[in-house]
């Protein structure tokens, strides 16, 4: 079945997310290990993901541990700069397949507000026809109702999409859909894959 739309997850597909690295600067390697290991960080984030709101969620987990405040307060004021940089061989290859005139659609796990930061920061988000966020939906990845979601929305048959993103149980969530899907490790390898399933003829180069 010939690829008929390419869908792109965002987080450490298109922009990096790391978290770590930002209050590894900022607090010390021991000392984020210490606050990673004492707060619930993440399940916060993916409840954000899930369409809490940021403030709040960050501002309720504060107040919580307050011991780590300041600290974690820092998930807000400075999300954006743990969402950063962007990737740029795979936003060459997001333009790349925009340009051959299929379908290009974001599929990833984001919160409502940070999406619209992200958006704002990064206005290569404007290249998709569509962007099918968490929040919005209420649903994450690699729940099955997400990928039915675009299928739905979009009318593309499972084995006509072609899907990447950076975590094995997304990518496995897709194919038990039955979408084509790559894990990915980087630009290079995302970029054989669009040229092997036939989306583009050659690799853009740099």
């Amino acid at each position: 079945m010939a690829i008929e739309a390419v869908v792109f997850d965002i987080g450490n597909v298109l922009i990096e997310w790391r978290p770590e690295r930002f209050y590894d600067a900022q607090i010390g390697e021991a000392r984020r290990r210490a606050l990673f290991d004492s707060v619930p960080l993440s399940a916060m984030n993916l409840e954000v993901d899930r369409g809490a709101p940021m403030a709040e969620s960050v501002a309720d987990l504060a107040a919580a541990h307050p011991d780590w405040a300041d600290e974690i307060r820092l998930w807000h004021s400075h999300w954006l700069e743990m969402a950063s940089p962007a990737i740029p061989g795979s936003v060459k290859l997001l333009e790349a397949v925009k340009e051959t005139g299929i379908p290009v659609y974001a599929l990833t796990n984001f919160g409502a507000q940070t999406f619209e930061t992200a958006r704002a920061a990064y206005p290569f988000f404007d290249t998709f026809d569509r962007a099918f966020v968490s929040a919005h939906l209420g649903v994450l990845k690699p729940e099955p109702e997400i990928y039915a979601v675009v299928e739905r929305e979009t009318g593309h048959a499972p084995g006509t999409l072609l899907f990447t993103d950076d975590s094995p149980k997304n990518v496995a969530g897709a194919e038990a859909r039955g979408w084509n899907a790559h894990l990915f490790d980087g630009p290079d390898g995302w970029a054989a894959r669009l040229v092997a399933d036939g989306v583009l003829q050659t690799a853009p180069t740099a």
